[in-house]
């Protein structure tokens, strides 16, 4: 029950021991990866999903001329798409943004898994319909708030899903991206990444020191970001129950 994903899916579903045991038994592959290196490609065979345990990556689009969009961030916890081996061919790429470690589970194997325990079944299915929320956050965040809205927005979401994970200590938490990476994922360039976080900061509003992320007024940043966590569900009442 130790790993951030175990904590999550609890907080779907009611897990038994046996379930927590069955799914660590799933989990029992697992590699290390180095940090910007691609954990899938687009256009693979996607037969197996993959669980972030340690680190961070992210789904990404690629544009012929090299461009980059980050489409989604994966946190300790998250899966890689439970279902996506019902594809014949993976859509997107998978990078770790730092070093990561990952669990992989075969399609066959996780239809099994799924088939033994109702209950993890329904928790898998809930952690796709979050994942669906997140996506559609990130629509309204390019389409209609601002870059330091988006900025904030992003910052307020990374810190309730950690806290949801306990990987958060109160209003610190980790912030390994990089600037490219948050204007990859924000559809904003590093310099302007580099402006608003220094706003952000003059602000009062938020430090970054050494990767670690700290919140110093957490409700003039959520009202900057038109921040509502509804949209997280399970992982905002986590958050609310910390506070």
């Amino acid at each position: 029950m130790s790993s951030a994903l175990h904590r999550k899916l609890q907080l779907y579903a009611p897990l038994s021991g046996a379930d927590h045991g069955q799914l660590s038994n799933a989990m029992r592959q697992t590699r290390h990866v180095n940090a910007r290196t691609d954990i899938a490609v687009e256009g693979d065979d996607p037969r197996t999903m993959y669980i972030i345990l340690h680190g961070w990556a992210g789904r990404c689009r690629h544009l012929r001329d090299g461009r980059r969009q980050i489409t989604s961030l994966l946190l300790p916890g998250d899966c890689c798409d439970p279902h996506v081996f019902l594809f014949h061919r993976r859509d997107h790429t998978i990078t770790a943004l730092t070093p990561v470690v990952i669990a992989s589970i075969p399609g066959p194997a996780f239809k099994d898994l799924v088939a033994q325990s109702p209950v993890l079944e329904s928790a898998f299915f809930y952690e796709t319909m979050i994942a669906g929320s997140i996506q559609r956050e990130v629509a309204v965040s390019l389409g209609r708030r601002s870059g330091l809205e988006r900025l904030a927005h992003l910052l307020c979401e990374l810190h309730t899903r950690q806290t949801a994970v306990a990987l958060a200590e109160g209003q610190n938490c980790l912030m390994p991206l990089n600037q490219g990476d948050l204007a990859d994922a924000l559809g904003q360039t590093p310099v302007h990444i580099n402006r608003m976080l220094q706003e952000l900061r003059r602000l009062g509003l938020i430090s970054l020191r050494q990767r670690h992320l700290t919140i110093h007024d957490a409700d003039g940043l959520a009202e900057l970001a038109h921040f509502d966590s509804t949209y997280l569900h399970a992982l905002d009442t986590a958050q609310k129950g910390e506070n």
